[in-house]
């Protein structure tokens, strides 16, 4: 009784602060009315909040029409008045919101309630405008900027987004249009963006119709994605699901993704910035994940890789009518690194290629970059995969100069499509490795190594202890 009192006062005061700071906007906390109308919500996160309030409460319209960007704006920049005290959550109830970008900060929760859909603007005027990312140089749909993502943020430490399985509703097809008529003079949004920043949470939500990327963490640490359902059409262009970029630490686990592009792709930059800017992703968790995307790999690592990519552990994966499983894209001009890959426990059915690597894949910023930046690619390793209905087992393109070493494959079953036979089942270039107990036989520079076991890491990574706490609305 004693702790329910403590807790209860501690309730009573966290509303009687906000109350009195947020008065001016007349603002009411929704905590109270959480609890009479909803009953109790509990949700995991990595940090729970002492404070929260409603978007309707700052004024929030959720009929689908009217603009919310300065209500989201406005109750943020309010909220953020809580960072030192506990840190607030912003609830988006039910209803449609329509909104364009707005900045998250620290110690803050986006919670989505069940059946609230967050709709990004189609109108362009409410996107603002950001300078290329350093270790790109240039956008990726035209040489200037960028507009801003629809839920961005810089700088930040501890950033919660998640929900009851809400959505957000990218309305893409307005930006693929003009991407297909070429009529783009900026890099399109991506749906979720957070840069230099550490602690990082995204979780239990449906992002649907991403302009480009879904959710793009790039130069931080410490990041968790789990329980997302990510969907856009197979034909949409560049709409690749998770994209960590130049992370350290990340978790991805229990997501299911359906794309038009690779459904998680690991980057570090592109060419000449990427290797200036030198910051590699590393240690990265990805388990549980299905993928669909007949076009494009179950998980890519690269092709923009230059400031390089090591220590990705990737188990328990299925992909359905995916182009390519764990992929890897580089080019000369590249420079950088792809190395100690471990993949185990894949399961596969209809694919174009189980194990694909590619040394030519020649996309660049500019001209300017450098010819004789070679990528090192080395330490990659695959067990434990069961694949149906495939094309072709493997290409394997390593360059000219510049071989793939250290490649290992073992107790792999591939059941190739009777009707997509093909007589060259491993297609193998400039690469040197070792297999065992991989059926169709693999190519020559692959040979076989009885009772070898492709190593898979038995420690585990920091990000892998974290542990989600209990928290309520």
């Amino acid at each position: 009784m004693k702790q329910f009192l403590h807790l209860r006062n501690n309730h009573v005061l966290g509303v009687i602060s906000l109350i009195l700071i947020l008065g001016s906007v007349n603002v009411k906390v929704a905590e109270g009315r959480v609890h009479s109308e909803l009953g109790q919500i509990e949700y995991p996160a990595i940090n729970c909040r002492k404070h929260s309030a409603s978007l309707k409460d700052f004024g929030g319209v959720g009929d689908g029409k009217t603009s919310n960007t300065k209500v989201f704006q406005s109750a943020i920049s309010k909220l953020s008045q809580y960072a030192s005290d506990g840190g607030a959550t912003l609830i988006v109830p039910p209803g449609k919101w329509l909104t364009g970008p707005f900045n998250l900060t620290s110690h803050f929760t986006l919670f989505l309630q069940k059946d609230a859909v967050i709709l990004a603007s189609q109108n362009e005027l409410e996107w603002p405008h950001l300078a290329v990312l350093p270790s790109y140089g240039r956008g990726r749909d035209a040489p200037g900027g960028r507009f801003s993502s629809l839920i961005f943020g810089t700088n930040l430490t501890d950033v919660v987004i998640t929900g009851q399985n809400g959505t957000i509703d990218g309305q893409g097809s307005y930006w693929w249009d003009k991407f297909h008529k070429n009529q783009l003079t900026l890099t399109r949004p991506y749906m979720i963006e957070i840069m230099y920043s550490d602690q990082i949470q995204i979780s239990d939500l449906t992002l649907v119709n991403s302009p480009t990327w879904f959710v793009h963490p790039i130069y931080s640490s410490n990041i968790i994605v789990k329980g997302l359902t990510i969907l856009a059409p197979v034909d949409s262009p560049n709409t690749d699901g998770i994209n960590p970029d130049s992370c350290t630490n990340t978790r991805i686990e229990d997501c299911y993704i359906v794309s038009g592009d690779d459904c998680i792709s690991a980057k570090s930059g592109w060419d000449e910035y990427g290797i200036k800017f030198g910051r590699p992703t590393q240690h990265l968790v990805i388990r549980r994940v299905t993928c669909i995307s007949p076009d494009s790999a179950m998980v890519a690592l690269g092709s923009e890789m230059s400031g390089g990519i090591e220590d990705v552990r990737v188990e328990d994966l299925t992909a359905i009518n995916t182009e390519s499983a764990v992929r890897i894209k580089t080019a000369v001009g590249r420079g950088g690194f792809v190395k100690n890959i471990f993949v185990r426990g894949l399961n596969l059915n209809t694919m174009k290629y189980v194990f694909w690597m590619t040394g030519s894949y020649g996309q660049h910023p500019d001209s300017h970059y450098d010819p004789k930046a070679l990528p090192t690619i080395t330490g990659i390793n695959f067990k434990d995969v069961v694949a149906k209905n495939v094309t072709y087992s493997a290409k394997l393109e390593g360059i000219s100069n510049d071989p793939f070493t250290g490649i290992c494959i073992s107790n792999v079953t591939i059941e190739v499509s009777a009707l997509k036979k093909k007589k060259l089942q491993w297609n193998c270039t400039d690469v040197a490795g070792v297999t065992n107990n991989v059926t169709p036989p693999p190519c020559a520079l692959l040979p076989q190594k009885d009772k070898t076991d492709c190593a898979f890491p038995n420690d585990k990574l920091p990000i892998e202890a974290v542990q989600f706490k209990t928290c309520s609305l």
